[in-house]
């Protein structure tokens, strides 16, 4: 049985796999929607199934989805991500050029997709939720003065919270169940210089 905390840091080819929008998207909807069709996928992207089925594929050659076994035709297959997360790695200056392209596509396109997510709920009318969820969202940013070790232990405290919570309710079923997002970040800012941090300096001598 496949552990659903185990992460998978994607290789250059799976990497290269999934650098194309439609295919970032595709591997979203998955996560977010669980298993689709092509022609489902069709419908929520505006493509042909035809697209769809070509980009799963393509997907499905590197194990970034696969088939959901005893469901479908050979006419309608059904695809869904596999158990586990997944690290994409962000571009480095160590990786060749084309890995670096391909980083830098998914990257920006997992970035592009989650703020449109957050809008959408943030922007959403009140009368489109049910009641019980009207209040229970959370969104909150706060600055801290902190020391690398100390990010690394509130990061790990983090990663300690939310594996929890992948192991208490992931594929949990009921009749008020919906699928929420969780999100989880924390690093550091680009320092700026200001004036404090600058030593007086004069173009006027006196004598």
């Amino acid at each position: 049985m496949t552990n659903e905390t185990q992460i998978r840091t994607l290789d250059a080819g799976a990497l290269k796999a999934l650098a194309h929008p439609l295919r970032v998207r595709i591997f979203d909807i998955l996560a977010a929607q669980g298993p689709q069709t092509a022609s489902s996928l069709a419908a929520l992207v505006g493509e042909t199934s035809g697209s769809t089925s070509y980009h799963l594929r393509a997907l499905a050659a590197h194990d970034l989805i696969h088939e959901v076994e005893g469901r479908g035709t050979g006419r309608e297959r059904w695809w869904e991500r596999p158990k586990g997360r997944i690290d994409v790695p962000g571009p480095q200056d160590a990786m060749s050029p084309a890995n670096r392209a391909a980083a830098q596509i998914v990257t920006a396109e997992f970035f592009r997709l989650r703020h449109e997510t957050l809008m959408a709920y943030l922007n959403r009318p009140q009368s489109e939720v049910p009641a019980p969820w009207r209040d229970v969202g959370l969104t909150m940013t706060t600055h801290l003065d902190m020391t690398p070790a100390q990010v690394m232990s509130l990061r790990e405290e983090m990663e300690t919270l939310v594996e929890s919570a992948i192991r208490r309710y992931r594929g949990q079923t009921g009749p008020d169940v919906r699928r929420v997002s969780m999100r989880a970040e924390i690093f550091d800012l680009p320092i700026q210089v200001t004036h404090s941090d600058v030593a007086p300096t004069s173009t006027e001598e006196r004598s």
